[in-house]
């Protein structure tokens, strides 16, 4: 039996009664399923590195996943999200008969909703505790700021975060206001001279997208600014939201939260 369900475009999707064979091009999303039904996976991209010992076949990466290899999988149903992936693979992919749900997730609480719609809507799978857990801890308002930030995604030329992330986001939810928060864009370029005078308590880099380490990054800031955080619990939306807020503020050098 077939049924048909709106992924977060609005779009119908087809899907068989029972999901049994998903790809997904999304790191983030690809955790998620995994932890929440690992048999359900069948294929995901090279970037898809949680969990670790996820054995499937790689259908290569976000941008130019083998479209034809993913269609010779069958199956029942392809994640992408509007953001990571690109139109023209989910139309190639709808050309060939296949499935594809896109997300659409730019705050904390799309990500939840988002989550909660494909576990529950699209695969048919109970809430899993680690979602459950996602929801106790990033439901509701953000916190008043106890610090203000920059997040760094990448340098030559030196990118942060912006406004309208989620990224952003979740950092207020942690406590910590980001002072990019407000620019037009939502990764803006800017210069080191910009960055040091944009009067942030704290300097955060992340090692993803681009890996910054203790010798690569640091050194161009004050250290007492400098802290180095994972870029999975920043900017991944799957099982790292569960421990996220706890996670960020030890990372970060905050108290604990009361």
């Amino acid at each position: 039996m077939a049924r048909t369900e709106r992924d977060d475009l609005g779009r119908e999707v087809t899907l068989p009664d029972e999901v049994r064979r998903v790809v997904s091009l999304v790191p983030s999303l690809t955790e998620a399923i995994a932890a929440t039904d690992r048999e359900l996976l069948v294929a995901a991209t090279d970037w898809c590195t949680h969990p670790a010992d996820l054995d499937v076949e790689r259908v290569r990466g976000t941008k130019n996943p083998d479209t034809r290899r993913i269609a010779g999988l069958r199956p029942d149903l392809v994640v992408v999200n509007k953001e990571e992936n690109r139109e023209l693979d989910v139309r190639r992919l709808t050309q060939a008969g296949v499935p594809v749900w896109v997300t659409v997730i730019e705050d904390v609480d799309t990500a939840l909703t988002s989550l909660d719609r494909l576990i529950t809507v699209a695969l048919r799978r109970p809430i899993p505790p680690w979602l459950t857990e996602a929801h106790r801890q990033l439901d509701g308002s953000s916190p008043a700021p106890e610090a203000s930030a920059l997040v760094c995604i990448w340098r030559d030329p030196w990118m942060v975060v912006g406004s309208r992330t989620f990224t952003t986001d979740l950092l207020a939810r942690v406590g910590v206001a980001n002072v990019y928060a407000d620019h037009a864009d939502r990764y803006p370029k800017q210069d080191l001279d910009q960055l040091l005078a944009a009067g942030a308590d704290l300097i955060v880099l992340p090692d993803e997208p681009y890996v910054f380490t203790p010798d690569d990054g640091p050194e161009c800031f004050p250290a007492k600014q400098v802290r180095l955080v994972s870029g999975r619990v920043l900017t991944w939306y799957g099982p790292s939201l569960a421990t996220a807020v706890p996670v960020l503020r030890d990372q970060l050098g905050l108290p604990p939260a009361t």
